[in-house]
């Protein structure tokens, strides 16, 4: 009889702990008196058979700090894409910062130990295509997710935001999918060209040491032309990642919040 109370406890048990959408870590970040929840979460594109990591930035009332996302009407979503190796914990410094200002933020792993290494020889575009291709289904997917949990959120003005790699995704989606974002913003992306294309609106941060592959950014006409900004910043690309100095950091945060408040 214990013998099948114990077996009927482990089933239980298993059923609980498989439950869907219920998050595998989260953790409160106090700011300047301000309550930061991340969520860790992993959910699973079956349609795929591939997991895709993420973290989700909200920010919460002091008064409040039960977490909910259904009583965030209208509230903006910024989805992060880090650079290659990147994890759904890397770049909280920004993620932070946009959440302490209002903004829901999703930073989404894309790189997963089981992958291929990115390719650094050859033809790097057609050979990278893949992994980005991947990348842009990932983020299709979790606000696809998103819409179906979260119904109040603003989805007519995403922010899309992606270093190096991650922000070669973000121009992959800019180019195939134009409406998908308001906003995109990339740290350094130096392979995928932006659109010349007023919409989505585009700002470009780069870095100090690494340059961008011809065509990927826009000549000065073509900037004026379509209202893109680009600011050259003296941090170096590996520590837009969040290894730079406090100083580095907060001029980033500080061009983002800029841009974002200026729409």
């Amino acid at each position: 009889m214990k013998v099948g109370y114990l077996i009927l406890f482990i089933i239980l048990s298993s059923c609980v702990a498989k439950k869907p959408g219920k998050p595998a870590f989260n953790t409160d970040v106090y700011i300047n008196g301000i309550i930061v929840r991340i969520d860790t979460l992993t959910w699973v594109d079956s349609s795929r058979n591939r997991i895709i990591p993420l973290a989700i930035y909200n920010r919460e009332d002091l008064t409040n700090i039960k977490y909910n996302l259904h009583k965030n009407i209208h509230k903006k979503l910024v989805i992060l894409n880090p650079g290659y190796g990147g994890t759904r914990n890397d770049y909280g410094y920004i993620a932070n910062n946009l959440a302490i200002k209002g903004y829901l933020v999703v930073v989404i792993q894309h790189d997963l130990p089981t992958d291929d290494t990115l390719p650094n020889t050859g033809d790097i575009y057609q050979l990278r295509k893949p992994f980005w291709d991947t990348g842009v289904k990932n983020v299709l997917f979790a606000t696809g997710k998103l819409k179906k949990d979260y119904p109040g959120l603003d989805y007519d003005n995403i922010i899309l935001i992606g270093h190096s790699n991650g922000g070669d995704i973000a121009m992959l989606i800019a180019n195939e999918y134009p409406k998908f974002a308001k906003t995109v913003i990339t740290l350094d992306n130096r392979r995928l060209p932006l659109p010349r294309s007023a919409s989505p609106r585009l700002f470009s941060i780069r870095s100090v040491d690494q340059p961008a592959d011809p065509n990927v950014l826009p000549s000065e006409d073509q900037q004026e032309k379509y209202n893109i900004k680009i600011v050259k910043v003296n941090t170096k690309h590996d520590d837009m990642g969040g290894m730079g100095t406090d100083a580095q950091k907060q001029e980033i945060n500080r061009l983002i919040n800029d841009f974002l408040d200026s729409q």
